[in-house]
């Protein structure tokens, strides 16, 4: 217990130190004259940097690696473009079986990066790069660069512009990021640009955005680039967003001595909580990522996915879900209402009120700020 101890406050110290370097570091050259105002100009000019760039009903590849792709970065992306209907989306590993999502979820991959080529050899027009354990696999790298050599507009979704950063993509362009890996993603890469107040930006064919929350907004900005504003707003009603520009607030998310020790005291914590998320034929892979997301970053509780059995089932949007466990076996502490279809955007703001609930409100924010996401409220209930 005490090595654990002192790994946590160890960590938990380097984050704080990161983020200090983060908060000295000189603003952007491109920074916003008014970093709460999108202008008109601006996002005409980003949603045309996001036209498909080949084919009029574009081919999009959701990319995964099958040990360690961030849930959120993975599965929104996909489920948003897969409902605007105006693409051929494609859940994507980079090797055959299944995709373990972390922290929670396990999904059949439609195909593999290799089948996927065989299939369009002309490349994809989006390729989507979630966050990875291993941002530097040589496989993922060389199928990132070979898309992009084809012409794809490559899109990383949080820290996937790590995988960016790793592939070359980042030199010599405006680009944003993690508030967590802003600093090492400009140590590597002098010529980038970083737009702060920005969640998503575009650049020649690179496309990065800022926390896991931003999955949303960028996606619906690609649904706009493709059909246009009107689909898209029709889109973003249907998932309860609010908006979906590029305007964000930096400034707001930085680590600070309430966020570190709500880190410790609940990794130290002596009861830990096994969540479970019933989930069936037809469930919202939108919200479920959200809710198994946002309950994974407590630092006290693991989620697990509970079924009849654990056979696969096809989610709302065609995916194949393989549960943790059948429910006669399941042995968790709580079971969480079945996650809804309706609004599914909102899902997070659901799942942090009843943290803050369960945990208390430190530990909502803790998760808010890991998913870069300012809420709009608080739990009336939060201690």
């Amino acid at each position: 217990m005490r090595r654990h101890a002192i790994l946590v406050i160890a960590v938990a110290a380097t984050l704080a130190a990161n983020t200090a370097c983060m908060q000295m570091q000189p603003a952007s050259q491109t920074q916003p004259t008014n970093a709460a105002v999108v202008e008109t100009d601006e996002h005409v000019a980003t949603i045309a940097a996001l036209k498909p760039p080949k084919r009029q009903r574009p081919v999009i590849a959701v990319l995964g690696q099958n040990a360690g792709t961030e849930t959120t970065d993975y599965l929104v992306p996909y489920g948003v473009l897969k409902q605007s209907g105006l693409a051929d989306v494609w859940a994507l590993a980079t090797e055959p079986g299944p995709l373990k999502l972390h922290p929670a979820l396990v999904i059949q991959p439609q195909a593999t990066t290799a089948g996927f080529d065989a299939r369009y050899p002309d490349g994809a027009d989006y390729v989507i790069v979630p966050a990875m354990h291993h941002p530097d696999d040589a496989l993922v790298l060389a199928w990132i660069k070979a898309q992009a050599a084809k012409g794809a507009t490559i899109v990383g979704v949080c820290s996937g512009a790590k995988v960016l950063s790793n592939a070359g993509l980042l030199r010599d362009r405006a680009a944003t990021g993690h508030w967590y890996d802003l600093d090492k993603l400009r140590r590597d890469n002098p010529s980038m640009r970083w737009v702060r107040d920005r969640r998503y930006v575009a650049d020649r064919g690179v496309v990065t955005t800022t926390g896991i929350t931003a999955s949303v907004p960028v996606s619906l900005a690609i649904v706009e680039a493709i059909g246009g504003s009107a689909p898209a707003a029709t889109l973003a009603r249907e998932l309860g967003a609010a908006s979906w520009d590029e305007g964000h607030d930096s400034d707001a998310f930085q680590i600070d001595g309430r966020h570190i020790w709500t880190a410790a005291g609940n990794t130290l914590a002596f009861w830990n909580q096994t969540i479970g998320i019933p989930v069936k034929d037809g469930v919202d892979e939108i919200a479920l990522a959200l809710t198994a997301d946002a309950y994974s970053r407590t630092y006290r509780s693991r989620v697990v996915t509970i079924a009849d059995h654990q056979q696969a089932l096809t989610t709302r949007r065609g995916l194949r879900l393989v549960p943790d466990r059948a429910a006669k076996d399941a042995h968790t502490n709580v079971v969480l209402a079945p996650v809804t279809g309706e609004r599914p955007a909102q899902a997070l703001d659901a799942a942090l009120d009843d943290i803050a609930v369960r945990y208390g409100e430190r530990t909502a924010a803790f998760v808010a700020l890991q998913s870069e996401y300012k809420r709009p409220r608080a739990s009336t209930g939060a201690r």
